[in-house]
């Protein structure tokens, strides 16, 4: 049986047809002092938990909803982070901070069998799980709402670490060559994006990247783009926050196309099929 975050039931809805099994179906509430609960029907064997963890709010309802799965009756939790908040902060940049990913991986432990985690922003946050974890690659569904037509494409990663993601895109779009941006950071705030040594001058370009937040950067990447024919952002998480969507349009993006990992009016595409095969 499936059981759904608050925040993911669209995801879920299209995993459970996917595998064909039960999508529970969970109540939420919130009492008037602001604490949550939440209620999830009989389980019989395998619960698979699907909730990304894109609020403080929703990181207590999915150790909720494990353990409601284990209340429940569910002899095996498997917990499914379409997109997992904090993963970027996989380190303490300072110290007397925390290593927030890390935190919040062994809290989902305590509750889970198992996890897998859609394109997590750095893959070594899968070692602070205390149990088996595993990455999905949903980056190859972005390739299926981008036109059939698209001149001499390239696709383009946020940087050289990031190079795999755009040829997972490729690839799921069947040609085309891929390249990075080359970022100078002057500051804490203060960064110059510019592209790589590839032409893109009267060529498609699709600008990749794991996660779109305030769109800052990825706005600036494309403004420094040299006379390109079209331009589309590919996202698997495309959190846009604030006024994100109205930065890229007005750098020059056509459109802008992500999974449901978070549901946005751009989850074009559904990572339920990679999360499938991960789990069969």
């Amino acid at each position: 049986m499936i059981l759904s975050g608050s925040s993911t039931q669209q995801l879920a809805a299209a995993l459970a047809a996917e595998l064909g099994v039960d999508l529970g179906r969970v109540e939420y509430e919130t009492f008037p002092d602001g604490e949550r609960i939440v209620r999830v029907p009989p389980v019989e064997d395998r619960a698979i938990v699907v909730a990304s963890t894109d609020s403080s709010d929703a990181h207590v309802e999915l150790l909720q909803l494990q353990d409601a799965a284990r209340e429940a009756g569910a002899s095996e939790v498997v917990t499914v982070l379409p997109y997992m908040g904090y993963a970027r902060q996989d380190e303490a940049f300072e110290a007397g901070q925390p290593v927030s990913a890390r935190a919040v991986a062994r809290a989902i432990s305590t509750g889970a069998d198992r996890v897998l985690t859609v394109n997590p922003h750095e893959a070594g946050v899968l070692d602070f799980f205390d149990v088996p974890a595993e990455a999905v690659d949903a980056a190859p569904r972005l390739a299926d709402p981008l036109p059939d037509d698209l001149v001499d494409p390239v696709f383009l990663a946020p940087d050289a670490g990031a190079t795999d993601l755009a040829a997972s895109v490729r690839d799921g779009y069947g040609r085309g060559d891929t390249d990075h941006f080359e970022k100078v950071r002057h500051s804490g705030s203060d960064v110059t994006v510019t592209p790589s040594d590839i032409d893109v001058s009267d060529r498609d370009v699709v600008v990749t990247d794991d996660i779109v937040a305030t769109g800052s950067t990825m706005s600036e990447a494309i403004a420094a783009l040299d006379d390109p024919n079209r331009v589309y952002v590919a996202c698997v998480h495309p959190l846009l926050a604030g006024n994100a969507r109205l930065k890229l349009a007005n750098a020059g993006a056509e459109a802008v196309y992500g999974t449901d990992t978070l549901e946005r009016a751009v989850s074009r595409v559904s990572a339920a099929p990679a999360v499938a095969d991960a789990l069969e």
